[in-house]
């Protein structure tokens, strides 16, 4: 496979998998919505952070220790489920009777580091990679930095898709200034959250 060659059919597989619709999309457009673009942008920067981050490790080889150590796995995969389940407990009990958009006080707190913590703590991006992106290194090229800019690639794919998803919220911003869209909303993102800590905690590879 050449290097053209492989960097569009990596482009496909990746654009597809940034755009369907997942625990990163959910954060994103919850934090739009009740927070306003700026810190949608710092959480869709603290997800893409993340994805960097398993991109350097798994060329490092961590990916390699980590699809092997199932005892490695576990603990990474039940911290995660744990954080996933407290972020999701918290939307579900603790709703917001109305939205802070951009310029209040956000409630949420440092959302790049929840988009950073949320990637970091979910070990099937690590061995997801490790199984993924090596089958996209073209013949000839060190399988190292070329998996770094892979994860580069996906960065950028996933920041755009981001924006796109912020965009879309603004022209809905009457709507989401009503209290019972907003309990609405943030039960939902709780549950989502909640569903897919528990799917984590109870996967069995």
């Amino acid at each position: 496979m050449s290097l053209t060659e492989a960097l569009l059919a990596y482009l496909a597989a990746a654009g597809l998998l940034t755009i369907t619709p997942g625990l990163d999309t959910a954060m994103v457009l919850r934090t739009a919505a009740a927070e306003g673009p700026r810190r949608a942008a710092l959480a869709a920067l603290g997800i893409g952070c993340g994805c960097l981050v398993w991109g350097v490790a798994v060329a490092l080889g961590l990916g390699v220790v980590l699809a092997a150590s199932q005892g490695l796995y576990t603990a990474i995969r039940w911290a995660g489920a744990a954080y996933l389940l407290w972020l999701g407990a918290n939307l579900i009990l603790k709703p917001r009777e109305r939205f802070e958009f951009a310029g209040e006080t956000p409630r949420g707190g440092n959302w790049w580091l929840r988009g950073l913590t949320t990637n970091l703590l979910n070990p099937k991006i690590g061995v997801f990679y490790v199984s993924f992106l090596p089958q996209f290194v073209p013949h000839g090229f060190a399988p190292a930095p070329f998996i770094v800019l892979l994860a580069a690639i996906h960065f950028v794919l996933g920041l755009a898709w981001a924006a796109g998803l912020i965009l879309a919220t603004r022209p809905l911003k009457t709507w989401l200034e009503r209290r019972a869209v907003v309990r609405w909303l943030d039960r939902l993102t709780g549950g989502v959250f909640v569903g897919f800590g528990l799917r984590l905690a109870l996967e069995r590879r």
